[in-house]
């Protein structure tokens, strides 16, 4: 089969084709011949060296995969081979086929095809997980989600809008703050004109927002801490800026605030599990009933991976940038 490697640690242009045997399936898991895969960010990471594979993955890029399931292990009750599946993958995603736990791989939702099917998983296990499993979202509250335009950040604004939150975003353009309200944001506030603490105590009536979610870090650390709501609770899922700030832990103490955080990829299979029933539950009824859809911001094909990287490098896109195989 024909696969995506990353031959060295670096830029886009390290990203080329390659040929490799196609997987087999274990007790657990199907193998599945891949109709698209999405790009995220944890992609972008380990191209560069920064997060490597977790013992026992593929070395491939690639967490998330569409695609009809075509052989299954001997363990595999739920699925069978022509099912048309979506699946977070350990890795192993940018090739023709891939295998995904039989824990973590969904029927598609009905209606999508395989590249809006594909841009699911990665973002809907993190924003579910994050927003509403350790954050505790519920119906009223008030959610900031930075980097709005993202996938996660799409993602997070249509989740928690269908299930009755209200939504404040931040982004770095005017289009950006466009699209986001049109998906539903409450407010989009542009961080290179306006202060992010100072607009959410504004539209929030000096309430602050009872769930942060932060994919920047660096100094958004601290301001989170203002912008927060009494008890509100602050997740951390990655670090734009930097992980490594000195902050006054004052407001979080006497304002009884949670700072916590996760990654998904280290997740136990179990956790997954739980995540992927939840989600079946939860979500995909909302994606049937048309109340979230991906949102697609470029599609390209497997071979030309690297310019995919190159796309979720700029800092212009909005929603998930998508490989398709054929």
């Amino acid at each position: 089969m024909t696969v995506i490697e990353a031959r060295e640690s670096g830029g886009p242009e390290v990203l080329v084709p390659g040929e490799r045997p196609v997987p087999l399936p274990a007790a657990d898991e199907v193998l599945i011949v891949v109709e698209a895969a999405g790009i995220n960010r944890p992609d972008v990471l380990q191209r560069q060296g920064l997060y490597p594979a977790p013992k026992g993955a593929s070395d491939l890029l690639g967490l998330e995969v569409a695609g009809a399931v075509v052989a299954v292990g001997e363990d595999v009750t739920r699925f069978k081979e022509g099912d048309f599946v979506c699946a977070l993958v350990n890795g192993g995603g940018y090739a023709e086929f891939a295998v995904a736990p039989e824990a973590t791989t969904l029927l598609a939702p009905d209606g999508l095809d395989a590249v809006q099917a594909a841009a699911l998983p990665e973002t809907i296990f993190t924003v579910w997980h994050n927003v509403f499993e350790r954050g505790g979202l519920q119906a009223g509250d008030w959610l900031l989600v930075h980097g709005g335009a993202s996938g996660i950040g799409t993602t997070a604004i249509q989740l928690a809008t269908a299930l009755g939150a209200k939504v404040i975003v931040t982004v770095g353009s005017a289009d950006k703050a466009k699209a986001c309200e049109a998906l539903g944001a409450v407010r989009a506030i542009n961080y290179t004109q306006e202060d992010f603490v100072e607009v959410v105590r504004e539209v929030t009536g000096k309430h602050g927002c009872d769930v942060i979610l932060d994919m920047v870090g660096g100094d958004y650390i601290e301001r989170n801490l203002k912008a927060a709501a009494l008890e509100g609770t602050i997740v951390q899922i990655a670090f734009l800026k930097t992980s490594k700030v000195e902050i006054d832990l004052m407001r979080l103490m006497m304002r009884r605030l949670t700072l916590t955080g996760s990654t998904l990829r280290a997740q136990t299979p179990e956790a997954k599990a739980r995540m992927a029933q939840a989600i079946e539950e939860r979500v995909w009824p909302l994606v049937t009933a048309g109340k979230f859809k991906p949102v697609i911001d470029s599609t390209f094909p497997l071979l030309e991976a690297a310019d995919a990287h190159r796309r979720i490098d700029a800092p212009d896109h909005v929603g998930k940038i998508m490989l398709k195989t054929a």
